[in-house]
């Protein structure tokens, strides 16, 4: 099992790149919706990697932060769902954006994504409405992730979005228009779960 992959980012093709780890360059599948995120070519980059394999094939899928590998592993336990057409859904979709649609059970935003039908959207949403947290929705206003874990200041400011986000459901929101709220807010290093409530409920106000 290949957890992930390091080295320098040697190229960026069609809908994968190419990372040189030491003397290999090894092909790595990504979905097109990271690729505003991969470092210049020729800059260090790591990759968390799904590995299949099959008896005609050995393919790597990579991922930015392990959260989003997290939804890829998750998109593939739906029935009639493979390692493309997930990709495709990330592809179509920012992970963050697609937990949201999952929790908000918006199947025509999903049903946008590249052979992915109404009833397929429906039955991704089913199965996968209770795996999905609100602290996993929340994951990409985090701080920089490394692979022993977060720093203490972006785990605090994680803690203190993810305190604001379960006030607002606590004074009535759903889960999917909580994290939403949060999402929208600038936060500062040193912001308190308070302040952070205060700037949500700003922007709820003006929907």
């Amino acid at each position: 099992m290949i957890s992930y992959v390091k080295g320098r980012l040697s190229a960026v093709e069609d809908d994968r790149i190419i990372v040189e780890a030491g003397p290999v360059g090894l092909a790595v599948h990504v979905p097109l919706s990271l690729f505003d995120e991969l470092p210049k070519i020729g800059e260090e980059i790591m990759v968390y990697t799904y590995f299949q394999v099959r008896e005609d094939a050995m393919t790597l899928y990579g991922f930015l932060h392990k959260q989003d590998r997290d939804m890829f592993r998750q998109l593939l336990g739906v029935s009639g769902i493979g390692p493309k057409g997930a990709l495709g859904i990330l592809s179509a979709m920012k992970p963050d954006a697609l937990r949201l649609a999952i929790l908000a059970g918006d199947a025509k935003a999903i049903s946008k994504a590249p052979g992915v039908g109404s009833k397929t959207a429906q039955r991704l949403i089913l199965d996968l409405k209770d795996k999905v947290s609100l602290e996993a929705s929340l994951y990409a206003l985090g701080g920089n992730e490394e692979a022993g874990g977060t720093s203490g200041s972006a785990a605090g400011l994680d803690d203190a979005r993810k305190e604001a986000a379960e006030a607002l459901m606590a004074l009535g929101y759903t889960q999917s228009e909580a994290a939403g709220a949060v999402r929208k807010v600038d936060v500062k290093e040193n912001m308190t779960a308070e302040e952070v409530l205060k700037a949500s409920l700003r922007y709820l106000t003006i929907l």
